[in-house]
C-alpha cells in the first residue's frame, strides 16, 4: 500500500540519516532496495530504521559490481547515498554515470556539510552540524553548557527527513520534465532550516541571542518541566493566556498577583510558586488533574511508558512487531495507508532475488558470484 507504491529506489547502505530517509520512503510504499557491503554490519530484525526494504550485498570494488549497480539504476526512479563527496564518482557511480544510463533518475546525496564548501570533506556528526547553525547554542539553561538534543535535529529532522522531501520533490518534477537531477541534502542546511522560526523571532526583536532567556527555551515558567512528588516530571506549555488561566486555576494560584506573565521580571516568583505546587502531587496525579483540559500539561513519559499511553495506544502511534515495539509510519493517509512493510533485512538476504527481479539472467548472477561482486 502507501502513496509511493510503484516507485523503485536504490539505497546505498550507510548510517543515520540515509537509512532514516529509506525507512520513510519505504513506509510510504516505495520499493526500496538497500545495497549492502558484503563485509558490512550483518543486520538485525530489531533495526527498525531498516524496515520495509530488501538487502542485496555487492562489493562495489569487485569486477563487474559497478556495472551491476548501473544496470539496477536503469530500472530505478531514485538513488540515495550518504558517502563523502567524490566517493561515488571514484566508484564509477556518480551522478554523471548514472544519468547516462537513466536520465530520469533522481540522485539523492546525504552529507553533513554538503557537496561543496570549505568543510565538504571534513568528518562530522549531528552535534557538529547543529553547532554551526545556532541550534545547539540555543538549547539549554542560562549559564550552563548547551546539552546535545539527542541527534534528532541534524541527523533526522535536518538530514534524513530533508532528503526524503528533496527526493520526492525531484521525483514530482521529473514526471513533467522527464529529467532527473541531483538532490544535495546537507545536515547543516537542514538544521539551519529548522531554525527559521527562531531566526524570524530574532529579526523581529522577540528573541534574545542568549541561552535560557526566551519564551520557548525554558526561561518562561509556563513553558518548562516541573518535578513532582514522586521524582517524575510534567511538561507545562500554556502559551496562550486562556490556557495559562486554566493551569493557574487547577494549581490553585491567583495569576493576577504575579503581574504580567510575559514580563521576564515576574518569572522567578511565578516559577517558584508553580514548582512548589507541582511538588505536592505525583506526576500521574497531576496528569489526572489536567486530563481533558486545554491547559497544555502532559506527563513526561519514558521510552517504556510512551507506547502504552491511552492516546498513543488508541491512535496506533507505536506498533508491535515480532515482539518489539517501534514507532508506526507517519503521516496518515486516508486512501493509501502507509505501513511498516517487510521486517528489517539481514545483510544480503535478498541479493539474488533482487537481481533476478531487476532483470539479471541466472548466468549473469553466477558471473557476479564468480567475480566476488556478489558474496
Amino acid at each position: 500500500m502507501g502513496p509511493l507504491r510503484g516507485l523503485r529506489i536504490l539505497e546505498l547502505a550507510g548510517i543515520g540519516p540515509g537509512p532514516f530517509c529509506g525507512m520513510v520512503l519505504a513506509d510510504l510504499g516505495a520499493e526500496v532496495v538497500r545495497l549492502d557491503r558484503p563485509d558490512g554490519p550483518p543486520g538485525s530484525r530489531q533495526d527498525f530504521v531498516g524496515r520495509g526494504r530488501r538487502s542485496a550485498a555487492l562489493d562495489l570494488k569487485a569486477p563487474g559490481a559497478a556495472e551491476a549497480v548501473l544496470r539496477l539504476v536503469e530500472r530505478a526512479d531514485a538513488l540515495i547515498e550518504g558517502f563523502r563527496p567524490g566517493v561515488m564518482e571514484r566508484l564509477g557511480l556518480g551522478p554523471e554515470a548514472c544519468h547516462a544510463r537513466n536520465p530520469r533518475l533522481v540522485y539523492g546525496r546525504m552529507t553533513g556539510w554538503g557537496q561543496d564548501g570549505p568543510l565538504a570533506q571534513a568528518a562530522g556528526h549531528d552535534i557538529t552540524y547543529i553547532a554551526l547553525t545556532g541550534a545547539l547554542w540555543s538549547v539549554g539553561r542560562a549559564g550552563e553548557r548547551p546539552p546535545p538534543p539527542l541527534n534528532l535535529v541534524g541527523d533526522y529532522g535536518g538530514g534524513g527527513m530533508l532528503l526524503a522531501v528533496g527526493v520526492l520533490a525531484a521525483l514530482l518534477e521529473a514526471k513533467g520534465s522527464g529529467r532527473g537531477q541531483v538532490v544535495d541534502a546537507a545536515m547543516v542546511d537542514g538544521a539551519a532550516l529548522l531554525m527559521a522560526p527562531i531566526y524570524a523571532m530574532l529579526a523581529r526583536g522577540r528573541w534574545k541571542a542568549e541561552r535560557g532567556a526566551n519564551m520557548l527555551d525554558g526561561a518562561a515558567p509556563w513553558y518548562d518541566t516541573y518535578e513532582c512528588a514522586d521524582g517524575r516530571w510534567v511538561a507545562v506549555g500554556p502559551i496562550e493566556p486562556q490556557f495559562f488561566e486554566l493551569v493557574a486555576d487547577r494549581l490553585g494560584l491567583d495569576a493576577a498577583r504575579f503581574g504580567d506573565r510575559m514580563d521576564p521580571a515576574n518569572w522567578p516568583a511565578l516559577r517558584e510558586a508553580m514548582g512548589t505546587v507541582f511538588r505536592s502531587k505525583t506526576r500521574d496525579g497531576w496528569a489526572a488533574v489536567f486530563e481533558g483540559t486545554d491547559a497544555c500539561v502532559a506527563p513526561v513519559l519514558d521510552l517504556r511508558e510512551a507506547p502504552s499511553h491511552p492516546h498513543n495506544a488508541a491512535r496506533g502511534v507505536f506498533a508491535e512487531r515480532d515482539g518489539a515495539v517501534q514507532p508506526a509510519p507517519a503521516p496518515r493517509f486516508g486512501r493509501t495507508p502507509a505501513e511498516p512493510g517487510l521486517p528489517p533485512p539481514l545483510r544480503g538476504e535478498h541479493t539474488e532475488a533482487v537481481l533476478a527481479e531487476w532483470g539479471f539472467a541466472e548466468a549473469e548472477i553466477a558471473a557476479l558470484r564468480g567475480s566476488g561482486a556478489v558474496r
